[in-house]
């Protein structure tokens, strides 16, 4: 009994261990900005096709930067499908896979695509992170009508040389349209296209934590040209810039 009790004083004797700075945190569910380096299209891409982004917009925790703008993205195709010739819109599914900050360090992770450009006339499932090229069957009809009304005039004519410019006009019209509709047939639907310069959100599926060592960028050099746009995809607002001037930074409020 009494060689317990001189342990548990000894104990009491000892100096706590000092906790560590507490980490950094950017919470699952965050959403962070990025800007496409290289281009993919359901037209070229397949399952397994790697993409390459960087990141538009410091993402802060406790008033520190701790995902500055020009981080490295990788990504992943996870599913690629062009659009039918008669049916069935062209469909891509990315999957962001690795954050690398300026300064070298990784963080790994399985994010979703949480947003695309909003002039962009694809459109964007945000359960399942798919992105669906614009349906064409206004067009299709276009392009039908115009091949019949373009049969119709020729059948007129040449009606009107045989006597029966009427018959001319219904010949030539169903004509027309067969050679439409034809057309339609052989055509493919638009396909989803995000062109260097796009921007697009990722949502994080976890938790990232940094501490004080790794938020070091003293030695990461200057900050990079922002990427341009290829014509592809608006990469900007209204007012053509990357993001919308804002102060501060995401997870941090305005003063």
């Amino acid at each position: 009994m009494l060689r317990y009790a001189a342990i548990v004083l000894a104990m009491g004797a000892l100096p706590l261990l000092a906790e560590g700075p507490a980490p950094y945190l950017v919470d699952a569910g965050t959403k962070i900005p990025l800007v496409m380096i290289n281009s993919v299209s359901t037209r070229h891409a397949a399952e397994g096709d790697r993409l390459y982004l960087e990141t538009s917009f410091p993402i802060l925790s406790n008033g520190k930067i701790v995902i500055p703008p020009g981080s490295y993205v990788a990504g992943t195709v996870t599913s690629a499908k062009r659009g039918g010739r008669v049916k069935g819109k062209a469909e891509l599914f990315l999957r962001f896979d690795s954050l690398t900050l300026p300064n070298g360090v990784t963080r790994d992770f399985r994010a979703r695509v949480g947003g695309i450009d909003g002039r962009s006339s694809q459109q964007l499932d945000r359960s399942e992170g798919k992105i669906t090229a614009e349906a064409t069957k206004g067009s299709d009809a276009r392009t039908v009508g115009e091949g019949a009304a373009g049969g119709a005039s020729i059948g007129v004519i040449a009606g009107s040389v045989s006597g029966r410019p009427g018959m001319g006009a219904g010949i030539g019209a169903a004509a027309g349209a067969a050679a439409g509709l034809m057309g339609v047939m052989l055509t493919r639907g638009q396909d989803v296209v995000l062109g260097r310069g796009t921007t697009v959100e990722m949502v994080l599926d976890r938790n990232l934590e940094f501490t004080a060592e790794e938020l070091d960028f003293s030695q990461s050099g200057a900050a990079r040209r922002p990427i341009e746009n290829d014509g592809a995809v608006p990469a900007g607002g209204r007012n053509g810039s990357v993001l919308p001037g804002r102060r501060g930074g995401i997870g941090q409020k305005n003063p």
